[in-house]
């Protein structure tokens, strides 16, 4: 059974950060790509980041050059650090993984006040 679960999100306030985790059972992050989405009410899913099995990443315009994506092997986690952050970066973030079928975590809310 596949579980994947994140932490990591609070409140912070605007040009702070917060480092988001992603850890994972029964799934094998460093041999499947992984990605950071996020999700505000009434809006569809975003994808934030991404990560390859080869280890390279991927970011939304929106969010280049302040977060960054990383894979612990050794512990199946993934990690989304998030620096300079702004309001518009309020939303839930979520973990998930396209093996055969789309996986997701529960989520984990970040806002950030102005």
């Amino acid at each position: 059974q596949v579980q994947l679960v994140e932490s990591g999100g609070g409140l912070v306030q605007a040009g702070g950060s917060l480092r988001l985790s992603c850890a994972a059972s029964g799934i094998i992050f460093r041999i499947n790509a992984v990605d950071w989405y996020r999700q505000v009410p009434g809006k569809s899913r975003e994808l934030v980041a991404a990560i390859t099995i080869g280890g390279s990443t991927t970011y939304a315009d929106s969010v280049k050059g302040r977060f960054t994506m990383s894979r612990d092997n050794a512990k199946n986690t993934v990690y989304l650090q998030m620096n300079s952050l702004k309001p518009e970066d309020t939303a839930v973030y979520y973990c998930h993984v396209l093996r055969l079928r789309d996986y997701w975590g529960q989520g984990t809310q970040v806002t950030v006040s102005s």
